[in-house]
């Protein structure tokens, strides 16, 4: 599959790359996001040198890395390092010799600093002296978001305050899916994300299989033998520390708990005790917590808890409490089974995708979007403020998968929209009425429609 977007990262990277003083990166971001397609870019861009730990010892590691480096400056690897300074130390006087400066990429870092705790001390004097006076471009990566953020973010740790660029990579954006798979329609984009999300390397399996997205599911998740199969469990064993321990938690909000009280009776633990396993999902990207909108993050007790990836939502909701039977079964059966949950996967994922295009819309501009609900009030699917207060966006997003409504039940749709009641925000402002819909222009009874062109920011 082709380089998609990351486009301002890779811009970032090259600027550092191109300063005469050298300099650190970090980059980090969940496992699959892309953060050795981008940086492997970055390093053939620039004549640069990449490495990747594994858990090995830390002899090994050494001793693999300067294997890398003798690529760049030869001879490297003809010796032993006993220690990370000895190797740091000759590596910037090598480098200052030859004139040479990077960019040197060191991924995995939580794996070196797991057999190495010495590790980031020893890179924090190398960084401040035999980095900089040969004026060395580096970058640190790791996909262990908890240890990449301590090691550069936390001011006790070492390596607090010296990196030039630190880069979270996240998802790829929704309208990339268009130059991945090929179509603009939005009716096989929203498909493709709600199997997906934004994650590359599985839109780099699945645009290598035939057939619409069902059929994709089914070769690479449902049936046993696909490689997305026990996905979940493998990214969980990656982490580091290991995040196995979390996975009832996982099942738990994924087949419908959202609540605190609802997951704790759900794995059968006290309330009291999630607070911190929920806010490491939340850190690892897989668990969002969601609020009404308008209200406080600090004083809110209505916080619901929900599967933020798209592909973990489908996997915790479809292939986990039906092991058994896609485990027996054939590819008709594990259809089925799948044929269950995806009108809701499809409509789940369109919500979100309304939601994060809010802040895009025109006229605007508009702050982030989020559901609202209250009791037995109506929801709204979407709420939303202009960044100067005086107006607010509320709509519905609707999904359909067969023939578009007709005018009839389009104005239906409006009427039901605008009778029903606003959140206390929308009433003492101008309220802006919307309805998301896969297709459709213009407006109907007072009702603005957005189509998934403008949601994927198509056009």
């Amino acid at each position: 599959m082709d380089f998609l977007d990351r486009t301002a990262e890779l811009a970032r990277l090259n600027a550092l790359a191109a300063s005469p003083e050298g300099g650190l990166a970090v980059v980090h971001g969940r496992r699959r996001i892309g953060k050795t397609r981008l940086l492997l870019e970055w390093v053939h861009g620039n004549d640069g040198l990449y490495a990747v730990a594994d858990l090995s010892s830390g002899g090994l590691q050494r001793r693999y890395l300067a294997e890398a480096i003798a690529t760049r400056l030869t001879g490297f690897a003809e010796v032993e390092y006993p220690d990370w300074r000895t190797l740091l130390d000759r590596l910037g006087r090598e480098a200052r010799a030859r004139d040479w400066h990077g960019p040197v990429v060191l991924d995995e870092l939580p794996y070196l600093v797991q057999a190495s705790p010495e590790l980031p001390s020893q890179l924090q004097r190398w960084l401040d002296h035999g980095a900089r006076e040969a004026a060395l471009v580096v970058a640190l990566a790791g996909s262990s978001q908890r240890m990449m953020q301590g090691l550069v973010l936390s001011p006790s740790e070492p390596l607090f305050g010296r990196a030039r660029e630190v880069i979270r990579l996240g998802p790829l954006p929704p309208g990339e899916t268009a130059r991945a798979i090929g179509t603009r329609d939005p009716r096989r984009i929203v498909p493709f994300w709600a199997a997906w999300g934004g994650v590359p390397r599985y839109w780099e399996l699945a645009t290598a299989l035939p057939g619409d997205e069902t059929d994709r599911v089914d070769r690479l998740v449902l049936d046993p033998l696909g490689p997305l199969h026990e996905e979940p469990d493998r990214l969980l064993l990656e982490e580091v520390p290991p995040a196995i321990a979390l996975r009832p938690i996982l099942d738990a909000v994924g087949g419908g708990a959202h609540r605190v009280s609802e997951i704790a009776g759900r794995i059968g633990s006290p309330a009291t005790s999630l607070s911190r396993p929920l806010a490491r999902l939340v850190e690892m990207e897989l668990v969002q917590r969601e609020l009404p909108f308008g209200e406080s993050e600090r004083s809110s007790k209505r916080s619901l808890y929900r599967i933020a990836d798209p592909f973990f939502r489908l996997w915790l909701r479809v292939v986990a409490p039906h092991r058994a039977v896609l485990v027996a079964s054939g590819p008709e059966a594990r259809r089925a089974v799948l044929q269950r949950y995806w009108p809701a996967l499809l409509a789940g994922a369109w919500e979100d995708l309304c939601r994060a295009a809010v802040p895009a819309l025109v006229p605007g501009p508009w702050g982030p979007a989020a559901r609202w609900w209250r009791g037995a009030e109506p929801e709204w699917d979407v709420v939303a403020e202009s960044v100067d207060g005086k107006r607010l966006l509320v709509g519905e997003a609707k999904w359909w998968s067969d023939r578009p409504p007709a005018q009839a039940d389009l104005r239906r749709l409006a009427r039901a929209l605008r009778a029903r009641p606003l959140p206390p925000a929308g009433r003492e402002r101008e309220v802006e009425r919307v309805l998301f819909l896969p297709e459709g222009t213009g407006e109907v009874e007072g009702v603005r429609i957005v189509a998934g062109q403008e949601v994927l920011g198509l056009g």
